[in-house]
C-alpha cells in the first residue's frame, strides 16, 4: 500500500512541474482596454461629416498642382490659338520669352554704317534681316517672307529707306535723304491762276512748312509702328551718316511727280457749288 502511494506522489509531482513549465512558456496575454464609448460617437459623427461634405478639402498641395496644370493648359491653348503671339489670350508675350528678342538684349544694341547694313537684306540665312528708319535699326526677321527675298517690302531690308516711306519710291529712294520729300505733297502749280506773284510766294512758304510737317509725321508713324510691333524691335542705329547730306537733293521719282495733287483741280473743287438745301 505504502508503495502505490510514492507512485502517486511522484505522478502528482511530475504534473505539478509540467503545469508550472507550461505557463512559463505560454505568453502572458495582454488585454485591452474597453472602447471607450464616446470614441465611437466620435468616429461615427466625423464619418457622417464626411459623408454631407460629399468629398474631402483638397490638400495645399493639391491646390498649387491643379493652379498650375490649368495656367499651363491656358498657355497652351493661348499660344496655339495664337501662332505662338500671345500666352494670354488678348496680351502680348513679354520679351523675354522671345528667343531672339532675349538674344539681342545680352548681345546689346548694334552700330552698322549703311554699308554695313546692307548685308543684312536677307539674302544670308545666317544673318538677320534688318532695316532702318530715320537711323534706327528693327530686326524683321520674322516677317522673312514680307521681307526676305522676293517678298513684297525686300527693298527696304538692309537700307535706311526713311525717303522710300515718305514718297512710294520702294527701288529709287532707298535713302535717308529726305531733302525734297515735301515736294509729294505740294500741288503741281497752274500758271493760268489769277494770282498775283507775292501772293503765289507767300502760299508757297506756308504750304512747304505744312508739307515739312507732314513728312516728319510719316517718319514718325513708321518708327511708332516698327517700335510698338509685336514681330519686329529695334536692334540698334545707324552711324556715320551726314546729318547736311552733300549734292543737290533727291528729286521725286516718276510715280510719286505723277500722284501729285493738281492745283488746277484743287481750284475747281472749291468753286464747285453745293448741293441745293432740300
Amino acid at each position: 500500500m505504502a508503495r502505490q502511494t510514492g507512485f502517486v506522489d511522484d505522478y502528482e509531482e511530475e504534473e505539478v512541474m509540467a503545469t508550472a513549465k507550461s505557463k512559463e512558456t505560454v505568453p502572458e496575454v495582454r488585454q485591452r482596454r474597453p472602447r471607450d464609448p464616446q470614441d465611437a460617437s466620435r468616429q461615427v459623427a466625423a464619418k457622417d461629416e464626411a459623408e454631407d461634405q460629399g468629398f474631402p478639402l483638397p490638400s495645399t498641395t493639391d491646390i498649387i498642382r491643379i493652379t498650375v496644370l490649368l495656367i499651363m493648359i491656358t498657355a497652351a491653348a493661348s499660344s496655339y490659338v495664337t501662332s505662338g503671339e500671345s500666352y494670354i489670350f488678348g496680351l502680348p508675350r513679354p520679351w523675354f520669352t522671345k528667343p531672339t528678342e532675349l538674344k539681342q538684349y545680352f548681345r546689346g544694341p548694334v552700330y552698322l554704317t549703311e554699308t554695313e547694313l546692307a548685308r543684312y537684306d536677307g539674302s544670308d540665312p545666317s544673318l538677320p534681316i534688318y532695316l532702318a528708319v530715320n537711323g534706327t535699326i528693327f530686326d524683321v526677321s520674322a516677317g522673312a517672307h514680307t521681307y526676305g527675298p522676293g517678298g513684297s517690302y525686300h527693298a527696304f531690308a538692309g537700307h535706311d529707306a526713311s525717303r522710300a516711306f515718305v514718297t512710294g519710291c520702294f527701288m529709287e529712294d532707298r535713302t535717308s535723304d529726305l531733302r525734297g520729300a515735301e515736294d509729294v505733297y505740294l500741288p503741281v502749280e497752274d500758271p493760268d491762276e489769277n494770282i498775283s506773284s507775292a501772293e503765289r510766294k507767300t502760299r508757297a512758304e506756308r504750304e512747304r512748312r505744312v508739307a515739312r510737317k507732314k513728312v516728319r509725321d510719316e517718319v514718325d508713324r513708321w518708327v511708332k509702328f516698327y517700335t510698338n510691333s509685336k514681330k519686329y524691335f529695334e536692334v540698334g542705329k545707324v552711324v556715320g551718316v551726314e546729318d547736311e547730306p552733300a549734292g543737290p537733293a533727291p528729286t521725286l521719282c516718276a510715280q510719286a511727280e505723277k500722284g501729285r495733287p493738281k492745283r488746277k483741280n484743287m481750284n475747281q473743287k472749291k468753286e464747285a457749288p453745293g448741293k441745293p438745301v432740300q
